[in-house]
């Protein structure tokens, strides 16, 4: 939500296409596994095929939303959930592609925007971390709260990307427009995401919670395979394979669900 959010207030600064934005927005994430990156990283190693967040969101809309009739979404909206994922080393990198549209590019920029900064609360919230713990560096340029750096941050975006907004014929010679940060910004976010990193995300107490994670997947997994008729949600298409239909529905669960259902079966985490 707090993604569809922003990057719709973006869309709107630039006279983009708001709709198209909230629309990928609101879809990306629909694939994410239990327990998150680990979820997904423990489905990854149990399909033959692999298993990426960003592709089982497409796959929810395309073929498992409204009886496996999937939605009747337009292209653009289907690319942008596809391409939304990013690769670490860099806040503005390529990762999985880029979206062919602005609105998509949006979605994308917002989505870091966005879960850095939850992570961030969560981990105050948790006692992981405080505040004047973050880079001093990032907090004079970003701000010293949630809202003051996404705040800076979308100004940032909207300031550096405004040839999106069409005003004005563009210079001769001058690539199309695209949704960017400033150099300053994306260097200030990025030392902001290695010190998660560093300290929350592959902190030794996150990497034991992983590995529990990992377990309930697997254990899950197992169970499904081991007894289909288990499978009693209709968010699966009976045409697949087991193997499929298994990934679809331990997918779609949350991590509540999945841990609740494990200790019902036996686990003992």
């Amino acid at each position: 939500m707090e993604t569809a959010q922003i990057a719709r207030t973006i869309a709107r600064a630039l006279n983009l296409n708001e709709d198209l934005t909230e629309a990928i927005g609101l879809g990306h994430d629909l694939g994410h596994t239990p327990f998150g990156h680990a979820g997904e990283g423990a489905l990854a190693e149990l399909l033959p095929e692999g298993f990426r967040h960003n592709e089982q969101s497409l796959r929810v809309v395309e073929k498992l939303e409204n009886g496996g009739q999937g939605l009747n979404l337009t292209w653009e909206v289907r690319e942008g959930i596809l391409k939304h994922s990013k690769a670490r080393e860099d806040i503005l990198a390529e990762g999985w592609g880029t979206a062919s549209t602005l609105e998509g590019q949006i979605v994308k920029i917002a989505d870091s925007i966005a879960y850095l900064n939850h992570d961030i609360a969560d981990a105050i919230r948790a006692g992981l971390l405080r505040e004047e713990d973050l880079p001093r560096r990032t907090r004079e340029l970003l701000g010293t709260s949630h809202a003051q750096r996404i705040n800076t941050l979308v100004l940032d975006i909207i300031e550096t990307s405004w040839a999106a907004t069409g005003e004005g014929p563009p210079p001769p010679g001058e690539e199309p427009p695209r949704i960017a940060m400033s150099e300053v910004a994306a260097a200030a976010t990025n030392e902001l995401r290695e010190f998660m990193f560093a300290n929350v995300y592959e902190w030794e107490g996150q990497r034991a919670e992983a590995a529990r994670a990992r377990r309930v997947i697997e254990f899950l997994f197992e169970h499904y395979l081991a007894h289909p008729e288990a499978l009693t949600s209709d968010f699966t298409r009976p045409e697949d394979p087991l193997v499929r239909r298994v990934a679809d529905y331990i997918a779609g669960m949350t991590d509540l669900f999945a841990l609740r259902t494990v200790e019902s079966l036996g686990l003992r985490l």
